[in-house]
């Protein structure tokens, strides 16, 4: 009986360190946040503040929110990033004609517990338009740290849905549209602390943006390209209503 205990308390242990493995494994992958802008009201499950008339429009994925240039924009209490040492930022919007030469659409801000006002860490999506289109401008600055990544020499039509995405794999920043990269440079970031965010315009109510986002991904670790999020697929016009 000695044995069969001997063994019971064996395979047991055995069995709750595998468990303990695996909740471990669990536990240490990280997890990504999705924000669907299918309502204005709220995003990722916190309300939003809202700044002019953003409004619903039916795109070819399904419900997005459009910005109009000039004071429209969309205000969350949420830094999705915040803690991160590396990470991998992705929207899917749309960038219209006849906006700013110089538009901020997505801008993720820490605050200063002491004081409740913005550090300069921050994090920002960006576009510039030129010659009628438009290239990805991408920044991240932490505790000094700062690197923009702004490629014109590749430029893109307006008016179309893209997916743009920033990765940091704690030493380089780069930045993609589509699956092609558009910049890379090294940088050093700290993680930030909790924050919030804007879109449609930078965090000081500057810098407007014209068109319309769909969906934004934020992972706490850097994908690969094979990994990034997949547009979604078109709907037919019935199934949009």
């Amino acid at each position: 009986m000695k044995i069969v205990r001997s063994r019971f308390v064996v395979l047991a242990l055995g069995a709750l360190t595998l468990q303990s493995v695996a909740f471990a494994q669990t536990s240490a992958e990280p997890q990504a946040t999705v924000w669907r802008f299918d309502n204005v009201d709220s995003v990722g499950g916190h309300p939003t503040h809202v700044l002019g008339h953003p409004h619903l429009i039916d795109s070819p994925y399904g419900k997005a929110v459009e910005f109009n240039g000039v004071d429209d924009a969309l205000f969350v209490d949420a830094h999705p990033l915040a803690g991160a040492s590396a990470y991998t930022w992705e929207v899917i919007f749309r960038p219209d004609a006849d906006g700013a030469e110089a538009q901020r659409f997505f801008h993720l801000a820490e605050i200063d517990p002491a004081t409740g006002k913005d550090t300069d860490n921050r994090m920002l999506f960006e576009i510039r338009i030129v010659k009628g289109e438009w290239c990805l401008d991408s920044f991240a600055e932490s505790n000094g740290s700062r690197r923009t990544l702004l490629n014109c020499n590749d430029l893109h039509p307006l008016g179309q849905w893209y997916r743009v995405t920033a990765v940091y794999d704690g030493q380089t920043l780069r930045n993609y549209v589509g699956g092609e990269m558009q910049g890379e440079g090294q940088l050093h970031l700290t993680p930030r602390g909790p924050g919030h965010s804007s879109i449609g315009t930078r965090i000081n109510q500057r810098d407007y943006f014209k068109g319309a986002v769909f969906e934004a991904r934020f992972t706490s670790r850097a994908l690969k390209t094979e990994e990034f999020l997949q547009m979604p697929p078109e709907l037919s016009p019935s199934a949009e209503k």
